[in-house]
């Protein structure tokens, strides 16, 4: 092949027009591009910073920071490919069959998004709350966009995927600032009932973690079979709830020992035979 005869004054115009016409294409598409991305990271900074500023949620920032950065980033490279000449709207039918079908092989995944869209949106719960979910019981440390992470009280980590803290019932014992203390106490049926009530409303009425701008509940429940059961339900602070607990339940034990009130337990009586 003769290289005089390519670089001829003909094939040199041509080379140069298309140089011409597609380089400046190219340059054009790089620039929408650059540009683009350097904006799209600067307006959803500037978004995520007032967010900041205006004390959203940091899961809230973050998730909507992220979309809008990609949905910008997806509007930008349409444009890039229209500039380069290429026809975006069979590039759009491509994502969207590609779409369609990544979606029907990934249902559970989109599931668990879906709901971690709705535990951002609704917020049932927030990180630092808690709360009861799927049959765990723990503080919510993280909620992402396909799981929430939670830390139990003997400090074991459990990841529960989104769609199945939505599908169950949520308690959360984080929402209201007091809680009440529901004891059910048993005492034999030769007990002084009086007496009873009247130590119980003793240890409510000497414990300064015990809400005394609220009525401390004690009454009989129920006749059982081997037992009178009553309740005891004093109001006291969040925070304060298994302290109390804990508490109460050894301060019963002592006082009715003092006062020698039997408490009943399961008892068997074994009769043994000799032939």
């Amino acid at each position: 092949m003769n290289i005089e005869s390519l670089l001829n004054e003909e094939n040199v115009g041509q080379i140069v027009t298309f140089i011409a016409a597609y380089g400046v294409k190219i340059v054009v598409a790089l620039a929408i591009f650059i540009i683009g991305k350097w904006v799209a990271k600067k307006v959803t900074g500037f978004i995520g910073a007032r967010m900041t500023a205006s004390n959203v949620d940091v899961t809230v920032s973050k998730f909507v920071q992220n979309i809008l950065y990609y949905i910008a980033m997806v509007v930008i490279l349409i444009a890039v490919l229209g500039q380069l000449g290429i026809q975006t709207a069979s590039f759009v039918a491509i994502i969207g069959a590609a779409g369609l079908a990544v979606g029907l092989a990934l249902q559970g995944s989109l599931a668990n998004f879906a709901a971690g869209v709705l535990l951002i949106l609704f917020r049932p719960v927030k990180v630092g709350d808690f709360v009861e979910v799927a049959g765990v019981v723990g503080v919510i440390q993280e909620i992402a966009i396909f799981a929430t992470t939670l830390t139990t009280g003997d400090n074991k980590t459990i990841i529960i995927a989104n769609a199945s803290v939505m599908g169950s019932n949520i308690i959360n014992y984080s929402t209201q600032a007091t809680r009440r203390v529901d004891m059910v106490v048993g005492v034999a049926y030769d007990a002084n009932l009086d007496q009873v009530k009247t130590i119980l409303k003793e240890i409510a009425d000497a414990d300064d973690r015990i809400l005394k701008d609220k009525d401390v509940t004690i009454g009989v429940l129920e006749l059982a079979d081997s037992s009178i059961n009553l309740v005891f339900r004093p109001w006291v602070n969040s925070a304060d709830y298994w302290g109390v607990h804990f508490d109460f339940h050894e301060r019963i034990k002592n006082r009715f020992d003092e006062a020698g009130i039997g408490i009943p337990y399961p008892t068997m009586d074994l009769n043994v035979s000799k032939d």
